[in-house]
């Protein structure tokens, strides 16, 4: 039953369950609303990287940390394309375009994002945009220009939030989300594992998912990548219980969404993500870097999917609404 009025006594309890029984009833809600064998493949570009004046302590591309990531001005619109255009050959249905930016700013440069948006999306493809905090009326405009979604991460729980950023509180990612949301975009929104947080943040982070009405229809699930030079250089990775635990979760509670085992696969065995498949995740982000952290290769990703019988969802199915 597709509910939004979760209490966090009742995702804990969820989320607490014995793991075989979590994941066998994760597997049963993933087989009810989806087809297991289908699997929603994107692409993510790094439209404009680094320099970010954020203090987000996970991210390489801050402003405030000596990181490997060098700073690099908004790309041009035709190389964006032909990027589009490779991804599609390749199998993407959705392009998703990064922007390092605090917020989105009336200028020349939102106008051409605007360009790289019109474009992709008469390429039939799915457009997704994550560009910091935008307004309402930005937001429609993105949607005039075909945007399909809207990406704004949550990262964690509301509790754990300001020991990992504290340049933008929780509530402005709620509003960013509420302006996406009201222009009509689809929303795409989920957190990241293993940022030092307790089981309480995770279940704090899948609460406040599962209680958006309309649940967002993408859920982005990351696992971290350390990257030298930022605060949590040194963090360790989650483990692979705590992802498909994570994971089985956020398909109970938000039994229609697309939940995409995202950031951090390059680190995982092929059996959890084997795991990670049948107990819910059926999105994924191709190609061998993810903005500026490395993805597994194509290749990998294809033999990975003969392998286990997926098959990349075709766009009619991906854009199918929820």
């Amino acid at each position: 039953m597709k509910r939004s009025d979760w209490t966090r006594s009742e995702v804990a309890e969820i989320y607490r369950k014995p793991l075989i029984e979590l994941m066998h009833e994760a597997a049963s809600v993933h087989r009810e609303r989806h087809d297991p064998a289908a699997v929603q493949v994107s692409r993510l570009l790094s439209i404009k990287t680094g320099g970010c004046s954020e203090d987000c302590a996970y991210c390489p591309q801050s402003a405030r940390y000596q990181t490997a990531v060098g700073s690099h001005k908004l790309m041009n619109v035709a190389d964006v394309v032909e990027s589009a255009t490779a991804a599609k050959a390749e199998g993407a249905t959705r392009f998703c375009l990064g922007a390092a930016w605090r917020e989105v700013k009336d200028n020349k440069d939102f106008d051409r994002v605007i360009e790289m948006v019109t474009a992709i999306s008469q390429m039939d493809m799915e457009v997704c945009c994550t560009l910091g905090m935008l307004t309402e009326s930005q937001a429609k405009r993105l949607k005039s220009a075909g945007l399909h979604a809207y990406n704004h991460n949550l990262d964690t729980s509301p509790e754990y939030y300001e020991s990992i950023i504290t340049t933008r509180d929780f509530d402005a990612r709620l509003q960013t989300l509420e302006h996406a949301r009201n222009a009509g975009l689809s929303v795409c929104c989920g957190g990241i594992v293993g940022l030092g947080e307790s089981d309480d943040d995770r279940i704090g982070l899948l609460a406040s998912l599962a209680s958006m009405n309309p649940h967002p229809e993408s859920v982005p699930i990351n696992a971290l990548v350390p990257v030298a030079g930022t605060p949590l250089q040194d963090q360790q990775p989650p483990d692979t219980w705590t992802m498909i635990r994570t994971i089985a979760t956020a398909r109970v509670l938000m039994p229609e969404a697309r939940v995409r085992l995202s950031a951090g696969r390059l680190n995982m065995s092929a059996e959890a993500q084997a795991l990670c498949f049948m107990v819910g995740a059926n999105s994924i982000f191709s190609g061998d870097k993810l903005l500026t952290t490395p993805n597994p290769d194509q290749q990998g990703d294809r033999a990975l999917f003969q392998i286990l019988g997926l098959r990349a969802m075709s766009l009619e199915v991906s854009s199918r609404p929820s």
